[in-house]
């Protein structure tokens, strides 16, 4: 059973992975060969650095993801050098910490441009590119926010950017089912990252009191999840959101 985990040559574009979430994904340890998506080279250069340690192969293509002309770079890379894009994480994201009167035209498009604009544009240009191979895996990350109302913060450009991800991947798992591209999303809890404020004495009631397990997830705990939607694993598994939240949202 352990086999259908494995990732051994296979070419896994992941979006977003020089930090936070997106650098803890264990794609590599479970054998896929990496595309380093992102904006900082030096952050870029650090994880393909630690992908090469695990063993596996590397290949940073710094670029916007919300921008076409860099989402076909990206993929041209990944054809060149490995062959095809057999796995694409879509990973890029940004989070708006403001209740809805404070929040900006200019941040309430930031929102959407980076958490569905980006998975749009990956998802369409890589995802053609798996319809045509009749093969392929597209993960999206979106976040429990998709389906609660966040405390005490309040957030409503991520939580409707978010559940906008969470739809759009039943949807294009509906179409791509019969060409054999299967579409799922990962939704995780509060995460310990860059990105999120977990240690801020305001946050603890909300954010760790309120939970089952009693504490944030940190980035590692992801991995499995991913691998697991990746692989041959989840063969039988499409258009469905896997929420790895510590129990938050069963309340």
């Amino acid at each position: 059973m352990t086999e259908l985990f494995r990732l051994d040559g296979r070419g896994a574009v992941v979006s977003g992975s020089t930090r936070g979430l997106g650098r803890a994904f264990a794609l590599a340890e479970a054998g896929a060969d990496i595309v380093i998506v992102g904006r900082d080279p030096v952050a870029a250069a650090n994880v393909a650095a630690e992908v090469e340690a695990l063993g596996g192969r590397a290949l940073v293509t710094l670029g916007d993801v919300t921008e076409r002309p860099d989402v076909e770079r990206v993929l041209r890379s990944e054809v060149e050098n490995f062959g095809g894009v057999d796995i694409l994480v879509n990973n890029e994201g940004t989070c708006i910490h403001k209740p809805a009167l404070g929040v900006t035209d200019e941040q309430w498009r930031e929102a959407f441009a980076v958490n569905v604009d980006g998975v749009w544009l990956c998802s369409q240009v890589m995802g053609g590119h798996r319809v045509a191979r009749g093969c392929g895996v597209i993960v999206n990350v979106g976040s429990m926010s998709a389906q609660i109302v966040n405390r005490p913060q309040w957030q409503p450009a991520d939580n409707a950017s978010k559940a906008a991800v969470h739809h759009l991947t039943r949807s294009l798992a509906a179409e791509r089912a019969p060409p054999g591209v299967l579409v799922n999303a990962l939704a995780p809890g509060h995460m310990r990252t860059e990105m999120s404020p977990v240690d801020e004495p305001g946050n603890r009631r909300f954010w760790i009191e309120d939970a089952p397990q009693q504490r944030v997830g940190e980035p590692y705990e992801l991995g499995p999840a991913i691998v697991f939607l990746a692989s041959d694993a989840s063969s039988f598994m499409t258009g469905s959101v896997l929420t790895v939240d510590g129990g938050y949202t069963v309340f």
